[in-house]
């Protein structure tokens, strides 16, 4: 089938928790107002797919009943990290797939201060078996994504002799992004030696300032085929033109890079790459998970911007902002926007479209043509999609 396209988004902004409303009042919102951008009466919806993690089941269908009920299957998606792409990738695959014409995808989130953990104690955690996996590479305990992630950022150093400055330029390179968006959570600046000298987190060198903050909000984008965007005089949409879920081999358990996705990821964006007919050299910009900035230097070689190893030299030569040869995070990321879980994926989603459109104020990246986005969860999944505007 043709490529699905992008014909609305919409997101809030992303709040400290605490400050945020009720999760059905942002959903509600995201989701009026990138149905507004289509430009389109909801009854012309056919499914939905509304992500979160941290809430009871039917969260959905709450959120999604403020605006419309027309009776049409609302699917709840809970994929950990990668939920908010999990929805994106179920709503084009329902409209490429030609079951629908055109699809919804939303998610929101409302979180709690520190760090994450399970919520049912008595039972089996799925993220044990990572730290499970982490204790026998004599990584010590920790809450697990600190763990996960930290031991992730220690073997890449050790692996190829750098420091974790290259963690600390990543942090202010963020944030200097997030000075231009309106919509980041963060955006005052900082210095090396800030992120350096923050309270440590984890070993000897993984900072709070190299970590993401929780945070609240909601995303939506509805999703429809050419055909309909075309019908219904849909303007300026963005099309998926390449897109691809992966997740963990046993690799995932011999080596902590592998452990958080970035395996997954490599193998995502190779077929997503392959969909779209395009490689690494032709995107100009790209929104990455930097739930902790270890993991963007790992996700440039996962992703193909830099060969293995080669990741210093793209911070050093300014390669991942503007004026360089990639874009990456124009948003400020998950480090200094916030990353509300279910919502995160869709609010890559919004930036990148935007930036296509070429919408994005201040913070647009000039010449602007093919975006890619790349969203993971441990345990999850990692999923890569690639746009450009149709």
């Amino acid at each position: 089938m043709p490529n699905a396209v992008v014909a609305g988004v919409d997101m809030t902004k992303f709040v400290k928790p605490g400050m945020q409303e009720p999760y059905r009042v942002m959903a509600s919102r995201a989701i009026k107002g990138a149905i507004e951008e289509a430009g389109i009466d909801p009854t012309l919806i056919q499914q939905a797919y509304g992500s979160y993690i941290y809430g009871d089941s039917g969260g959905a269908q709450i959120a999604l009943y403020d605006n419309f009920m027309t009776g049409i299957p609302i699917v709840n998606v809970s994929n950990n990290c990668s939920s908010g792409s999990t929805a994106l990738f179920l709503a084009r695959q329902a409209v490429e797939s030609g079951a629908v014409d055109c699809a919804l995808a939303f998610g929101f989130e409302e979180m709690e201060p520190g760090a994450l953990g399970t919520r049912w104690p008595e039972r089996e955690y799925p993220s044990g078996v990572y730290a499970d996996a982490l204790g026998a590479m004599g990584y010590p305990e920790a809450p697990v994504g600190l763990r996960m992630f930290g031991a992730a950022g220690d073997h890449y150093m050790r692996r190829y002799g750098v420091s974790s400055d290259i963690f600390a330029k990543v942090a202010v390179k963020t944030r200097r992004h997030a000075e231009r968006n309106p919509l980041a959570l963060l955006n005052a600046p900082l210095t090396v030696d800030e992120v350096l000298e923050s309270k440590i987190f984890y070993l000897d060198y993984l900072t709070r300032l190299m970590c993401c903050p929780p945070s609240c909000g909601a995303a939506a984008a509805v999703i429809c085929s050419k055909d309909f965007a075309s019908r219904h005089g849909i303007s300026g949409s963005v099309e998926i033109i390449g897109q691809a879920m992966a997740t963990d081999r046993p690799i995932a358990w011999e080596d902590p890079i592998a452990l958080v996705g970035a395996d997954a990821s490599r193998r995502a964006a190779a077929q997503a790459y392959e969909q779209a007919g395009v490689g690494p050299d032709d995107v100009q910009l790209v929104e990455l998970h930097d739930c902790f900035t270890p993991n963007e230097v790992l996700t440039y070689e996962a992703l193909g911007l830099c060969e293995a190893g080669g990741a210093l030299r793209l911070v050093e030569d300014g390669d991942n902002s503007y004026g360089g040869k990639f874009v990456v995070n124009p948003s400020g990321g998950l480090m200094s926007k916030g990353h509300p879980i279910g919502a995160t994926g869709l609010a890559q989603c919004y930036e990148l479209c935007n930036q296509l459109r070429h919408r994005a104020g201040p913070r647009q990246v000039e010449d602007a043509r093919i975006a890619l986005q790349h969203n993971i969860g441990v345990p999850g999944a990692a999923v890569v999609t690639l746009y450009r505007l149709a």
